[in-house]
């Protein structure tokens, strides 16, 4: 099937319920016969996304800079694990070996990859469909931001229209589908 890259948080402080999501959306990308994609941690959300996509079957692609092997947070169970030089580069790799590409909640880093991800969308360097998770109304107040943007002309449209919302992994996995050939 196809691979799909899954930004979320890597942070170690997060409720359970956010485990949990993360957790869930590795496990429904494998029993869709996906290959996950992530940023090759083992931490926090990431780490319980790759756990969950191997606990179901599924195959593993972690992506992930020397400096964070060097913290000792790198997934070595991945199925392939690639060490990037920098972040930038990690972002680079992460977007040319994915499919297509789903973001759960997280921080500033999430917000970079999915800004990345989107930004070169809205460039025409790639035409890889783009869901944002929006679990329990978490990412209500960018989206609210975003609206803003556009209404002042700061963000075109088409570019918003760009990135699909759903309020469930299933149901983001769902919209991907008829996109992924």
């Amino acid at each position: 099937m196809a691979a799909i890259c899954v930004f979320c948080a890597s942070s170690r402080t997060l409720d359970q319920r956010w485990l949990d999501l993360a957790a869930e959306t590795g496990a429904e990308l494998a029993r869709r016969g996906h290959t996950l994609v992530s940023g090759g941690g083992r931490v926090g959300m990431m780490g319980a996304l790759a756990e969950g996509a191997r606990a179901a079957g599924g195959t593993t692609v972690g992506v992930i800079p020397q400096s964070l092997v060097d913290l000792e947070v790198a997934d070595l169970a991945s199925d392939e694990l690639l060490v990037t030089d920098s972040m930038a580069s990690r972002k680079t790799l992460m977007i040319e070996r994915s499919d297509a590409f789903l973001t759960l909640p997280g921080g500033l880093g999430t917000l970079d990859e999915l800004f990345e991800v989107w930004t070169t969308a809205t460039l025409a360097m790639h035409t890889k469909p783009m869901v944002l998770v929006d679990t329990d109304g978490f990412y209500r107040p960018l989206l609210d931001w975003l609206a803003a943007c556009t209404d002042q002309n700061f963000l075109k449209p088409a570019g918003l229209d760009l990135l699909t919302v759903a309020p469930t992994p299933a149901a983001a996995l769902d919209l991907l589908t008829p996109h992924l050939g």
